[in-house]
């Protein structure tokens, strides 16, 4: 549904996109990962058409967005990150906007406002001005438009980005439903977001992809490790300058107010973390194993990259 063969974007000098691929098949819900300014935007709009790149080529719904880039993004619903709305118009008078600059006649776009409307659960909003809609209702809107002309692919780029908990949650509900019947790329740097949406990740650090892969397999990089979470009252230099050289544990770090402790899974250090803390006279408040997340394959992958350049 998606193939990406070698692509590449400079902007001047700046290399954005270096030499990637990868494809996605039809029905698939992929999570577009990376770090702000890895390239992930820059390859959703080279996807969608908006952006031409310097090489490689795009296949959407076997068209190539080269040869034949009006078909291709017939078959694209995408939402950027700024939505494009007209403050002055209303719900209903903005998709319908939409809709007939997507070539749908009259009685078409009427038929799939109110189906769109339903589905982002924009009744009560149809008649305000998308000005006076919070953060959260305009990417409803954006979503409605998105998906106004019925497409196959659907690229989101940062659909939660600055909206409240409850409407990342509605909004999390909604992308799953739309995913049923079609394809999604979803951009985000937001880690939770992908366990709850996307069957497989795709990573991207520094313009290169670093992983692809569903998250279950991800997660066999960090098998056979184990993570332990401590709160220490003590200073913060003098214990993990100590904790670091507790020979059984292969990684340590500190992020307020917790240390991070990782060791092989055949290791027990939780004796000399105790017998450190006797020596130093510091107070152990908590401690608790920590189960493995996406974020710590994504630190793991992206640290790896920098570390082989």
């Amino acid at each position: 549904m998606i193939k990406i063969e070698n692509l590449t974007k400079f902007y001047g000098e700046r290399l954005a996109v270096d030499d990637i691929s990868f494809n996605i098949e039809r029905g698939e819900v992929v999570g577009f990962l990376g770090p702000n300014g890895a390239g992930k935007t820059t390859t959703m709009r080279a996807i969608t058409g908006y952006l031409m790149p310097t090489d490689g080529e795009i296949w959407v719904a076997d068209y190539n967005m080269r040869k034949d880039p009006l078909k291709g993004r017939q078959q694209i619903g995408y939402l950027p990150e700024t939505i494009p709305l007209y403050t002055d118009m209303s719900t209903r008078a903005y998709l319908r906007f939409v809709a007939r600059l997507r070539g749908l006649d009259r009685k078409k776009a009427q038929k799939r406002i109110d189906e769109v409307v339903e589905l982002c659960r924009l009744e009560e909003y149809i008649n305000v001005l998308t000005g006076k809609l919070s953060k959260g209702f305009r990417q409803r809107v954006g979503l409605a438009q998105a998906i106004i002309h019925d497409p196959e692919v659907l690229i989101l780029d940062e659909p939660t980005v600055g909206i409240d908990p409850l409407q990342v949650v509605q909004t999390k509900e909604l992308i799953k439903e739309l995913g049923r019947k079609r394809t999604i790329l979803l951009s985000t740097h937001i880690l939770p977001e992908v366990n709850l949406i996307c069957e497989r990740v795709i990573i991207i650090h520094q313009g290169r992809i670093v992983a692809e892969d569903s998250i279950e397999n991800l997660s066999s990089i960090l098998e056979g490790r184990q993570r332990l979470r401590l709160k220490i009252n003590g200073p913060v230099d003098e214990v993990t300058e100590n904790l670091s050289k507790i020979n059984a544990l292969s990684e340590v770090s500190y992020r307020d107010p917790y240390y991070l402790l990782e060791f092989p899974i055949d290791q027990e250090p939780q004796n000399e973390i105790n017998q450190m803390l006797t020596r130093g006279g510091w107070t152990l408040l908590s401690m608790e194993a920590v189960e493995l997340s996406l974020e710590d394959i994504f630190v793991k992958l992206t640290s790896k990259r920098e570390e082989e350049q």
